[in-house]
């Protein structure tokens, strides 16, 4: 009899859904160690059963190792996957600042569990820092709309004071004009302007 092909699904009976885990859960173990002998490679699996029975397997070095260098090779990623996290399992920031002010009035005080003002220090320190980064975000965004506004005052100045200078430069050319057609029929004699 062949292999026939099997539909990827969820597999309803439960003896057979287990009968499969505990099958494919050692092939798979299988496959990792082979990979380790064949490439020099240090490989690490983990699986969690329905159950929740954690099965591990390491090859090459041990599973500390393998963590600790993934961890080491991936800080900044894991530190911004945790810090999303924390910060979806939180409130926001206006139902916090609420909770925490609720906390603190005179009349609940007494009432108030050091398990529960735990929980909310734990929370603004952690809303603090998006707090900051999106306040920091907001006065970029504001520096840079107020130095486009002035480029273009800069500019706008610029277009203005070229007007005025050649306004000036006509008005001085019609008064000069205006002053020599007065004075023509008057005063023959020609007079010097002083600039």
């Amino acid at each position: 009899m062949g292999r026939r092909k099997v539909e990827i699904k969820r597999i309803e009976k439960k003896s057979s859904r287990q009968v499969t885990f505990s099958k494919r859960r050692n092939g798979l173990i299988e496959k990792a160690r082979q990979l380790s002998i064949l490439c020099e490679s240090s490989v690490a699996v983990l699986v969690v059963s329905s159950s929740g029975k954690l099965y591990n397997s390491s090859s090459g070095d041990n599973m500390t190792k393998i963590i600790n260098r993934y961890e080491i090779q991936h800080a900044d990623e894991l530190k911004a996957l945790d810090l999303a996290e924390k910060t979806l399992n939180y409130l926001p920031h206006k139902e916090l600042l609420e909770l925490a002010q609720s906390n603190f009035e005179e009349p609940n005080a007494g009432n108030v569990s050091v398990d529960s003002l735990i929980s909310v220090e734990e929370q603004l320190e952690t809303a603090l820092p998006v707090t900051r980064a999106r306040k920091t975000e907001l006065m970029m965004e504001l520096v840079k709309t107020l130095q486009e506004r002035e480029k273009l005052l800069i500019e706008e100045n610029q277009i203005l004071a070229s007007q005025i200078g050649r306004n000036t430069a006509l008005v001085s050319e019609d008064e000069r004009a205006l002053f020599l057609g007065k004075n023509s029929g008057n005063n023959p004699r020609e007079t010097l302007w002083l600039l």
